[in-house]
């Protein structure tokens, strides 16, 4: 806001008097030096009029005073002891009948002290405006990585109204407060009008409402022909340049969110391509044989890909418990040491992307396992072909592995031995190490393993047998999936029972 009246004369260097009372807090945007008898064709209202009164008359001081009120003007100073001794007394009459703030402005005073006096203060009131802008435009970008309802909350607060987000139907998105909600119903005519498309030349980029109880501005989101949706902003007052900078910090913000770059939506459309076993062309599909990467990782993952050339041939997406990157297999080595530090990495073998959904989802299935040992194992990353017993397990037709495996471990799942039997394997036959891995006493395990070999008709002391049961529990593990599983082994030293 520019500086009022009463700012300018609290001024001490400047030595001015108000001559009509309590001065108002009517803002001074400028300060106008004229000696005309009418200078309010070059006046714009707003202004600090100066004069020493030259050409002024004791009968047309009336009409000089109405002209000034009339074009709206902030206030006149009066030059004492230049061409009038003081303030003439019909001056003064007028300006006190007709309500204008009269100022004396005293002999020593030039009246380009109060010209440099005002201009200060506007300079320093913009940068302060300038200042505060830069500050909100901030507040609200970090609000904007949280989500546009976090943008709208701290609109709100930055501009102390009231903010709706509306999607292109004019449905209430987001509102804060949230009785706010109550007013979009009000705003669909305007949003007809802020709907037509730009090339037509009668549709507006915003729209400005005052109503009894509030100024509203309505503003459209997107920057194609059909708008991505709205913002409305209403306040008890009509907003300040400083706070139109800030709408449209927001509504720009807004726009990028909901304008999806063509590089990401050209993305999507080539690992949905890939997954579905479609043909997929272009930029963003990777060209030869790829890897999968599971990794723990979520938005750590992506911001690295974002920030590094190496992620730009990448395709990530979301896991249950972190991310999925599809990488080409001659960039796996650099992009698996970018994400190093995001959390721990399960990496599969090469898979062809011409083999469509059938060859990544095994490439995913040996992702996962791979992240899956790589947490228990506590190491940063972990390849599957580096994960023990694959070797075997992949020579296995999965059919004829499930039913052997299926055949052999029935007694048991009737007896619920299982996960003893598991942990037993696991254990390298060490019953000990077993029996701690299942909360159990020794003698508890031994009983239990004596019913067990009594069902299977083999000793699992056999390392032939131990063989068969590690085999056949790596099978049924994975359930449907294919046959491949981390090793359960220890990795120590075997304890003897």
């Amino acid at each position: 806001m520019p500086p009022t009246l009463a700012a300018v004369a609290a001024l001490p260097q400047l030595g001015l008097r108000s001559l009509t009372g309590p001065l108002p807090d009517a803002p001074v945007v400028w300060v106008a030096v004229s000696e005309l008898e009418d200078p309010t064709p070059f006046l714009e209202g707003g202004e600090l009029v100066l004069t020493t009164g030259m050409r002024l008359t004791a009968g047309g001081a009336a009409g000089y005073v109405d002209r000034l009120v009339g074009r709206g003007v902030a206030g006149l100073g009066f030059a004492v002891g230049v061409i009038h001794p003081g303030v003439p007394p019909e001056l003064l009459a007028a300006a006190r009948d007709r309500g204008l703030a009269l100022l004396e402005v005293p002999r020593p005073t030039p009246f380009i002290a109060i010209g440099k006096a005002v201009s200060r203060m506007l300079a320093a009131e913009w940068y302060e405006d300038v200042t505060r802008a830069f500050q909100a435009q901030r507040e609200l970008t970090r609000a904007a990585l949280t989500g546009p309802g976090a943008l709208v909350r701290r609109l709100a607060r930055l501009l102390g109204g009231w903010v709706l987000l509306l999607d292109a139907s004019g449905a209430v998105r987001h509102a804060d407060p949230a009785a706010a909600r109550d007013r979009a119903a009000a705003l669909a005519p305007e949003l007809a009008r802020l709907r037509r498309r730009p090339a037509s030349g009668s549709s507006p980029a915003s729209i400005a409402l005052a109503g009894p109880d509030d100024h509203v501005v309505l503003q459209r989101i997107g920057l194609g022909g059909r708008p991505r949706g709205f913002l409305a902003v209403g306040t008890a007052a009509p907003l300040p340049h400083a706070a139109h900078t800030i709408v449209g910090a927001a509504v720009a913000l807004l726009t990028l969110q909901s304008e999806t770059p063509r590089t990401g939506r050209d993305a999507r459309a080539a690992l949905a391509a890939l997954l579905a076993g479609l043909p997929a062309a272009g930029p963003a599909v990777p060209g030869g044989p790829v890897r999968v990467l599971a990794c723990a990782g979520r938005a750590a993952v992506r911001d690295a890909l974002e920030a590094d050339p190496a992620g730009e041939r990448c395709l990530a997406a979301p896991l249950a418990d972190g991310t999925i990157v599809i990488v080409p297999d001659e960039s796996a080595g650099a992009v698996t040491a970018l994400l190093t530090g995001t959390g721990p990495i399960g990496v599969s073998d090469p898979a062809g992307t011409g083999a469509g959904a059938g060859a990544l989802a095994g490439a995913l299935r040996q992702a996962e396992d791979a992240l899956a040992a790589a947490r228990r194992a506590g190491r940063p990353v972990l390849r599957h072909a580096d994960l023990p017993g694959q070797g075997v397990l992949g020579l296995l037709e999965p059919e004829a592995a499930r039913a052997f495996a299926g055949a052999l471990l029935a007694p048991l799942q009737a007896e619920g031995l299982i996960d003893t039997v598991r942990a037993y394997v696991a254990a390298n036959g060490q019953g000990e190490a077993a029996a701690r891995a299942l909360g159990v006493h020794r003698h508890t395990l031994r009983s239990r393993m004596r019913k067990a070999a009594e069902l299977l008709g083999r000793d699992p002391d056999d390392p032939a047998a131990r063989a068969e049961l590690w085999i056949a529990l790596a099978v049924t593990d994975n359930g449907g999936g294919p046959i491949g599983r981390p090793g359960d082994s220890p990795s120590g030293a075997p304890e003897i029972a």
